[in-house]
Parts: C-alpha cells; sequence; structure tokens
C-alpha cells in the first residue's frame, strides 16, 4: 500500500493533498527551517504546487512510497513532513514548523514511520545530518539509529560543501553493513568518535 495513513498519540501522519498547499508554503518558505534542507525557501504557492507535484504526487503514484504531512490529531493541518525515499538508500527525510521544534514530534513520527516500513520489508533506513545541525542527529540517535560515517559532499542545489553524518537502522538483523554509496562518492570520508 503506498503511503499508508498512520497514527500515533498526538499525530496522523497522512498524504498530502492540493488543499495543504498553504500548510506546505507555510513550512517550506520559512528561511530557518530550510537552512539545513536540500532546496531553497519556497517564494509562492506556485511554487508550492510545483514541490507538491515533484516531491508528493509523483511518489503516490508508484505502488510503494513513504512521503508524510505530519499533522497534530487536534486539526490535521500539516505543520511538517517525513518521508522515506526509495531508492536503495531508503533516505530517512524530515522537517517541521518552527514553533512546533523540540517538543518530540519528529521523534514520535519517526518511530511510526520506521515501524510501518519495517513491516512493509524494508531492510534498513539511512539518514543524514549536516554536522552543523546537531539537534537532526539526537532525532535518529532517539529512533535507534547507528553513526556509521561522515563524508563531505558539495550540496546542491544550494552548491554548499557539507559535512554529513550517516546514521544508519537495520531492520533485518542479518546485515549490519553500513551503506556505502555517500563513502564511496566522497573524496573526503571518516569515522568520527561521536556520542
Amino acid at each position: 500500500m503506498n503511503t499508508p495513513r498512520l497514527e500515533t498519540e498526538r499525530l496522523i501522519l497522512r498524504k498530502f493533498t492540493l488543499t495543504d498547499l498553504q500548510a506546505l508554503y507555510l513550512l517550506l518558505s520559512d528561511k530557518e527551517v530550510n537552512r539545513f534542507l536540500p532546496w531553497f525557501p519556497l517564494r509562492d504557492l506556485d511554487e508550492a504546487r510545483a514541490f507538491f507535484e515533484a516531491r508528493y504526487a509523483s511518489v503516490y503514484r508508484q505502488p510503494q512510497g513513504y512521503q508524510y504531512a505530519i499533522c497534530q490529531k487536534t486539526d490535521d493541518l500539516p505543520i511538517g513532513y517525513i518521508g522515506v525515499s526509495m531508492d536503495d538508500s531508503h533516505d530517512l527525510g524530515y522537517g517541521l514548523r518552527r514553533e512546533f521544534w523540540h517538543r518530540g514530534l519528529v521523534t514520535e513520527a519517526g518511530r511510526a514511520v520506521a515501524a510501518q516500513v519495517k513491516r512493509d520489508g524494508l531492510p534498513y533506513l539511512t539518514a543524514t545530518h549536516d554536522v552543523n545541525n546537531p539537534r537532526s542527529g539526537d532525532v535518529m540517535k532517539r529512533l535507534g539509529m547507528q553513526y556509521q560515517y561522515s563524508y563531505e559532499e558539495l550540496w546542491q542545489p544550494k552548491n554548499l560543501l557539507v559535512t554529513f553524518r550517516m546514521y544508519q537502522l537495520h531492520f533485518d538483523g542479518k546485515d549490519t553493513t553500513a551503506y556505502q554509496k555517500y563513502w564511496n562518492a566522497s573524496a573526503v570520508r571518516f569515522v568520527e568518535a561521536v556520542e
């Protein structure tokens, strides 16, 4: 099932719809929220519509996908997003409106998504964070992800040289090999003593 609806104690995780464009714009137009995200802040609702089509509607047409709006149960309005890419990285990504930071909402959403993809047979999740954004790494740790390595990447489209830390969560217990694509692609890679 593509992007099955999930519920947690405080949240509804569901597909984005066209009626969510204003909420998507509110989230992705904030420069501080977008500081560590792989795109530029949205400038208007037309860009929000294009973003919706490219990042959500296209995924929802696939047989399997996990791209969610994070909504509070109180009003079912998107305050963030969380998703897992369906390429071989199974990369977990997330973002949340600033006024909802530091409440454990992304961790709560992440646990629900991780449980769903495990039930659906994905063997692992990966996630990366900029070393200058350690709070994102804290979310990964709370989800049970283990640090694997760090690497440099010229990050596009922002054209910034970034050092990322890569975390991974294995589900099958058989193979605990680190996902190597980022390591192999980077000329600068190393293992840090990360707590």
